[in-house]
């Protein structure tokens, strides 16, 4: 008796069950060009070079939406975009320049926190609301682990965590809550619900 191995299942898997590779392509290039929409909503803070912006919701989003493997591919094009010179960055910002910069760190961690949300999602832990509030904390400390790493190079010491983490932890809360709310309900509706 062999038993089948079932692959592991995202909210786009679910959505698109014989989606070839055109449209993994076209998910990963939307889901960059979501994220760049998403960062020119910003709101700067007088104290900190790091705005607050749309950007970091997209980037966990996609990874539980997309799955590890194309939520990485997206974050890299996202970045490459931006390296290329396209304004993708927030506030506009193109170039090479913030991705050695003050914010560079936060950016650079885009592709890891997606994999680390797409990996959690992929075994299901976007299907209950405990354990995707979780999954979107998780790809978030991957963002400010990375950001924060970078930031220290230009911010006293002393001043960065008031710089880099503080002022975005309830704002970070509050989408992880959204998110574990909506995700358990999005795959109830796609008929996959508290599996596993």
């Amino acid at each position: 008796m062999s038993t089948v191995a079932v692959r592991p299942q995202t909210l786009a898997d679910a959505a698109m069950p014989r989606a070839g590779m055109l449209q993994n392509v076209l998910l990963v290039v939307a889901a960059s060009l979501l994220t760049a929409a998403a960062a020119q909503a910003e709101i700067r803070l007088p104290w900190t070079p790091v705005p607050i912006t749309g950007q970091t919701f997209m980037v966990l989003l996609s990874g539980a939406v997309l799955g590890a493997r194309r939520a990485f591919l997206a974050m890299s094009l996202y970045l490459l975009e931006g390296a290329c010179g396209l304004p993708v960055f927030s506030g506009g910002a193109a170039g090479f320049l913030p991705l050695v910069g003050p914010t560079g760190g936060y950016l650079i961690a885009f592709p890891f926190a997606a994999l680390v949300t797409g990996l959690l999602a992929e075994r299901a832990w976007d299907r209950r609301p405990v354990t995707m509030f979780f999954t979107m904390l998780l790809g978030s400390s991957v963002i400010f682990a990375l950001g924060l790493a970078q930031l220290s190079r230009f911010v006293p010491g002393n001043a960065v965590f008031a710089a880099g983490l503080l002022p975005f932890i309830a704002g970070d809360i509050v989408k992880s809550a959204l998110a574990a709310v909506v995700f358990p309900q999005a795959w109830k509706l796609a008929g996959g619900g508290n599996s596993k």
